[in-house]
């Protein structure tokens, strides 16, 4: 046995002479060789990073040994503990902080700013330019309906154009449409042709759907029927048109309409148009194929026989072209440079934010598999959550729904694609929520983020109350529909009635919707005044006054906490006990309502709502 053994077993308490032993000796030295080997193996066993005990230690009785080897392993812990909360106080700084800190550029938040700037120019260009798609296809339907409709008003009845009510208005609005579909270029404005077909015109095709026979004797309450619905068409084409007559058409079998018999005569027609105004924009123009119909309807065979006009236009790519000037294809040409600047930043814009998720869930898994080791106790889901920015999450969603919106409208803009409507949607979109998450960089200021944090606040609740509400207003809606749907407009089909129910909600045409209800049933009447003043009353005087509570309620809750504090998280106390400056989470974290703090009693979870 080495010399400075025999000292390490004096200082154990027993002492030791050289040449003899004792048993306490021995006990003594069998006790610490257990204990330290214990130690070590404690140590050992928890796969803790650092300096791990010398063999030499083990083997050898060296209390030094084990001393200095257990002191470098808390100083190992220690050094471990400290980076993570540097770590954890950089991620929870906001750009300023960070730049101060560490002297980082935000590249985020100046590549955001420049985005939105692009995003919104990009947004407008495409909405001057749809606005004047929207006017020409709209107004395009208003000239149709009137150079193909005999008396229309330029007022649409309900949701048809204008009624006839004899058989002589029949047949003349049947033998208009087809005059001015014959002499459609020297009566119209526009620019507007005949469809053609690959080995002819397509001219006009009038198809008549009637029962396929039956007798109709009102006076004595006789009806005798056949069901089957029996289809007949003609064909006319624009040169068999200039070549004959009108009258020989009339009197032609065809037109011999059977009225009781007749459910609707179909008038269809193609016609081709150029958008030529886009050329002042300094854009290229669009071709246009107007599919219309006209449907003389007389399914109810009520004495009042509908006319319906359905117009369906579909930009077309113009097939010979030819521009003079370079002034459009110039403009052409720098929009869509543009529109690739605008993908590019989006992408980055992409990257750097899925970039940030990522180190995000790192530095999460870190601390949690640190929590665990040291405190033996799981993190709630709230200190998880923190980890995760939603702000990320929404510009992610915004910059693919750009990049999505930005390819379309350069096909667009090539006359390789037509959907405007769908492009609009992803544009319009991805704008509203890149400006959404401006408010991200608000809210580092305390006194603009109670927009932030009352909403975040008060969500959870207003979601679950939204879906009680909902099914009290569900139920008004299927009992408005039923009952007040034959008298009144307001209440004839399932999503007017949602309207009209949810306008009353904010007091909007009240009196019109009491007035216009029918009176010729008086039991309808009273069941609808009941009806409408018990929902007015519900819902205005009680679940919205409760509505607006909730939020009241949580925009008080913040109020309180932006003065006495937020309640402590793990996260929270963790980051407190760092001698380091107080940056992040301390002093700029999300106020949450529903957080998991802990008990002074013991170590469980807490959730406060």
């Amino acid at each position: 046995m080495r010399k400075d053994s025999g000292t390490e077993v004096e200082e154990a308490g027993a002492p030791a002479r050289a040449g003899h032993s004792s048993p306490y000796n021995a006990a003594a030295k069998v006790s610490w060789r257990r204990a330290a080997g214990a130690t070590v193996g404690s140590e050992l066993g928890r796969g803790k990073r650092g300096v791990r005990t010398p063999k030499a230690c083990l083997t050898s009785f060296d209390r030094n040994c084990l001393r200095r080897t257990m002191m470098a392993q808390a100083d190992s812990d220690i050094m471990e503990e400290e980076s993570l909360k540097k770590d954890l106080k950089f991620y929870f700084m906001n750009p300023c902080e960070k730049y101060r800190a560490r002297g980082q550029i935000p590249w985020k938040l100046g590549l955001q700013i420049l985005k939105i700037v692009m995003v919104t120019t990009q947004l407008i260009l495409f909405g001057l330019s749809n606005q004047l798609v929207v006017s020409f296809k709209e107004e395009n339907t208003i000239a149709f309906k009137h150079l193909f409709l005999k008396n229309y008003s330029g007022v649409d009845e309900d949701d048809y154009s204008c009624s006839v009510y004899t058989q002589q208005d029949v047949y003349n609005s049947i033998f208009f449409a087809i005059s001015q579909y014959q002499q459609l270029k020297n009566i119209s404005l526009g620019t507007l042709g005949y469809e053609q077909d690959e080995d002819d015109m397509a001219g006009l095709q009038i198809c008549k759907q009637q029962y396929k026979k039956g007798t109709v004797l009102s006076s004595n309450d006789t009806l005798h029927i056949d069901s089957t619905i029996e289809t007949e068409c003609i064909h006319l084409k624009p040169q068999d048109l200039s070549t004959k007559d009108i009258s020989d058409l009339k009197n032609s079998t065809f037109f011999n309409l059977e009225f009781y018999r007749l459910i609707q005569v179909e008038i269809y027609f193609k016609l081709k148009g150029i958008d030529l105004q886009t050329i002042h924009t300094r854009e290229l123009p669009d071709c246009y194929e107007f599919e219309n119909t006209i449907t003389f309807n007389n399914m109810a065979h009520s004495g009042k026989m509908k006319i319906y006009f359905d117009t369906d236009a579909d930009i077309q790519e113009c097939k010979e072209w030819n521009i003079s000037g370079s002034l459009v294809q110039k403009n052409t040409q720098y929009i869509l440079v543009f529109d690739g600047l605008v993908i590019v930043s989006c992408f980055a814009s992409l990257i750097l934010c899925t970039r940030s998720i990522i180190l995000a869930l790192r530095l999460q898994k870190r601390f949690v598999n640190f929590f665990l080791e040291k405190y033996k106790r799981h993190v709630c889901s709230t200190d998880r959550l923190e980890f995760i920015n939603g702000w990320y999450v929404l510009v992610i969603i915004s910059d693919i729904m750009t990049i999505i919106g930005s390819i379309m409208k350069m096909e667009i803009k090539a006359k390789n694609l037509t959907s405007y409507d769908v492009c609009s949607i992803f544009l319009g979109t991805s704008t509203l929520f890149a400006w959404v998450g401006v408010i991200r960089y608000l809210g580092y200021f305390q006194t603009y983020n109670v927009l932030i944090l009352t909403m975040q606040a008060s969500l959870p609740k207003v979601l679950r109350f939204c879906c009680c509400a909902g099914m009290i207003y569900l139920g008004y809606t299927f009992c408005g529909w039923i009952v007040l749907g034959p008298y009144h407009e307001k209440f004839e089909d399932m999503n007017t009635v949602a309207e009209c129910l949810f306008s009353l909600v904010n007091g909007d045409d009240m009196f019109a919707t009491f007035a216009q209800i029918q009176q010729k049933s008086t039991i309808v009447w009273l069941f609808s005044r009941l009806y409408l003043y018990s929902f007015i009353s519900l819902f205005i005087y009680m679940i919205l006054s409760l509505f607006i509570a909730l939020i009241t309620d949580a925009y008080d809750t913040i109020k309180k906490y932006q003065q006495t504090g937020v309640p402590v998280t793990d996260l929270h106390e963790f980051l407190k006990k760092s001698n380091n400056e107080n940056y992040g989470l301390g002093q700029q974290t999300s106020m949450n309502i529903c957080c998991c703090t802990r008990r002074k009693s013991d170590n469980n979870l807490l959730l406060i709502n």
